[in-house]
């Protein structure tokens, strides 16, 4: 049995769709799907059973649960990085976490979870996964609560054990829940559609024209890819970035997103809010090179033909993913 807490979710359900290609069907979900529509995730899947998370904490608080479990996908978390409640995210992601962690060594499974590139803050540190964590200053609380985790799990030994992934900007299908949190591909495919022209944040750094601050857009289907060779490859463990290990502008995002849909590109540049100044990011690139020592040989998806993958066949179609998709 495989277990995927956030099942539902981004991430989660694009990873249960790639295990369908696989063949895989026994598994369980754990997820929380609340009001929002990622239920709509689901339809396309094939799983063994659905559980609440909050019956899935109390199965495992005594111990509980399947007895056979090949391994857990942790991926369940509070995503928002706007998100303000830092003891919501602290339980959520930090005390849910651990329980998660605790009960799936206790059941020799495989443990590969979600942590986050938001734990680098503002990159003065760099991007390396090959070094020491406790230096990382996070920017938002959500980074942090990630951060806590994977400075407890290496505190515990668990990083000698188990994976734990630090995840760029991924972008792709099943992610049209998220609300603000959606991808830009997704909010600039909307824009277009209803206006003709996308708006983008000025750039406040005088090192960077607008349009010019870079980012790590890598596509849901690689970043997929990634979290399976962890699975396949159970030796591997530590903290690894998943990223392309290229930064591309907000510029070559937006006019990927024009050219998929053949529009001509229409930007117009605005002023960021005072409010997330102080904590945006300007540039981020994963070094992958731990993640290609370990093994990684798959090349990622260049970003205007991951672009051109998830507008064509599917938003423009409102597509989700199934197995088929990484057939």
């Amino acid at each position: 049995m495989i277990i995927v807490t956030g099942g539902a979710g981004f991430i989660g359900s694009a990873l249960v769709a790639a295990l369908n290609s696989r063949g895989e069907d026994e598994i369980i979900i754990v997820d929380d799907l609340g009001r929002d529509a990622k239920w709509k995730n689901l339809r396309n899947l094939s799983f063994a059973d659905y559980i609440e998370k909050d019956n899935f904490l109390k199965t495992i608080a005594t111990g509980g649960g399947p007895a056979a479990v090949m391994a857990v996908f942790h991926l369940g978390a509070e995503s928002s990085t706007i998100e303000t409640d830092a003891s919501y995210l602290v339980e959520n992601n930090y005390r849910y976490s651990k329980a998660v962690a605790r009960w799936a060594l206790e059941k020799g499974a495989r443990l590969v979870y979600a942590s986050s590139a938001a734990t680098y803050g503002d990159g003065c540190a760099g991007f390396c996964d090959g070094g020491g964590i406790e230096g990382l200053r996070p920017m938002n609380i959500y980074g942090y609560s990630k951060q806590l985790f994977d400075l407890w799990a290496k505190r515990n030994a668990l990083l000698e054990k188990a994976a734990g992934l630090k995840y760029f900007n991924v972008f792709g299908p099943n992610e049209y829940h998220k609300g603000p949190m959606r991808s830009f591909v997704l909010k600039a495919f909307e824009q277009i559609g209803l206006t003709g022209s996308v708006r983008l944040f000025k750039s406040h750094d005088s090192r960077y024209r607008h349009g010019e601050q870079k980012r790590d857009f890598v596509y849901v289907k690689d970043a997929v890819e990634m979290t399976l060779f962890f699975l396949d490859n159970p030796q591997v463990a530590g903290l690894y970035n998943i990223g392309t290990a290229r930064a591309r502008t907000w510029n070559d995002l937006v006019g990927a997103v024009f050219a998929a849909m053949d529009r001509r590109p229409s930007i117009e540049y605005i002023d960021m809010p005072e409010s997330i100044r102080p904590q945006y990011q300007y540039f981020t690139s994963a070094d992958i090179t731990k993640l290609r020592n370990a093994g990684y040989r798959r090349e990622t998806i260049p970003l205007e033909e991951a672009v051109s993958d998830y507008v064509g066949n599917y938003l423009v179609p409102g597509r989700y993913l199934d197995g088929d998709s990484f057939a």
